[in-house]
């Protein structure tokens, strides 16, 4: 059985972070994905490839795994490889032993040869196969893996994607709450009529940080208003609001505008909440009325 080198496949070096992964899968599966590609058998293998490699490097503890026999097997290679490499400690997938089995595995692409050898030696085995106490672990078929890239605008709203799949296009549906790594399943649409699992990646705002469901951002009002009060204006995802702004606010004070954040997925009735955090602006310059008011009022004890 020969080693595969994942890394290779996506073509990251072995120290990517998983956004680079992630970048390296999404480009691939685009190029080669079956409905770009129809009746081309080469570019349905190589998608094939670049779902397995991305399979065990998306998941940390099959990356972690499968690093430590990486090292190994380059060591074993170092040493001018004598004899034949021991695979069977590594089958199973996972230290400890006990010896997971994936159930219709090569379910996942419409036939036998799926996954290839060496995936199911070491994260799974047939029946019999190996020692070590055995854990049964049957897995649905989930069809095809694709990224879908939107936006928090979209996330927040909710929005659709039409999908073409044997020439029928098809529209569906992304519900408003969904983040990064929720998974939208479309029935039948993928190659050999398996599911799609639309991977959603929902891009950075520059406007807002999103915790859970709550979102934070700043907003910036002059020392005069801090000082006096006032309000400032605040960009919300749903447009612009008006933040009452108290005699005396401090720099960099929170405020938190309830259910003004991202909808819940289980219930697009509930809200998170978006907090503010106020920038206070010193003018760099002052007209000579202005020194001499501020000058006048520090001379006054608070």
């Amino acid at each position: 059985m020969d080693y595969k080198d994942y890394y290779k496949t996506l073509g990251v070096e072995r120290n990517a972070s998983e956004e680079d992964i992630r970048k390296a899968y999404r480009k691939l599966a685009m190029q080669y994905h079956p409905d770009r590609n129809p009746n081309d058998k080469q570019a349905e293998e190589r998608f094939k490839e670049i779902n397995e490699a991305y399979q065990v490097l998306n998941d940390p503890k099959k990356r972690s795994h499968y690093d430590r026999l990486g090292s190994d097997y380059s060591t074993w290679q170092q040493r001018g490889a004598p004899g034949d490499f021991n695979w069977d400690q590594y089958g199973g997938g996972f230290p400890g032993g006990v010896r997971v089995e994936y159930g219709d595995l090569d379910d996942l692409f419409g036939g036998a040869g799926g996954f290839s050898d060496f995936f199911r030696t070491i994260f799974g085995q047939s029946a019999g196969a190996g020692t070590g106490t055995r854990t049964r672990t049957r897995q649905q078929p989930q069809g095809y893996q694709q990224e879908l890239e939107i936006t928090l605008d979209e996330a927040f709203k909710g929005t659709t994607r039409v999908l073409e799949s044997d020439g029928k296009q098809k529209q569906v549906r992304i519900p408003a709450g969904v983040r990064t790594g929720s998974k939208v399943r479309v029935a039948g649409v993928g190659p050999n009529g398996l599911d799609l699992y639309l991977i959603v990646d929902v891009k950075e705002d520059p406007r807002f940080e999103r915790r859970g469901n709550d979102l934070h951002t700043t907003a910036t009002v002059d020392v005069f208003t801090a000082i006096l009060g006032g309000e400032a204006d605040v960009e919300t995802l749903s447009g612009k609001v008006k933040l009452n702004i108290p005699a005396g606010t401090q720099p960099e004070q929170v405020f938190r505008l309830a259910g003004r954040g991202m909808p819940s997925l289980k219930n697009k009735d509930e809200k998170g909440d978006l907090y503010v955090r106020l920038k206070v602006q010193i003018p760099k310059y002052l007209s000579a009325k202005q020194r001499e008011l501020l000058e006048e009022a520090s001379r006054l004890k608070f």
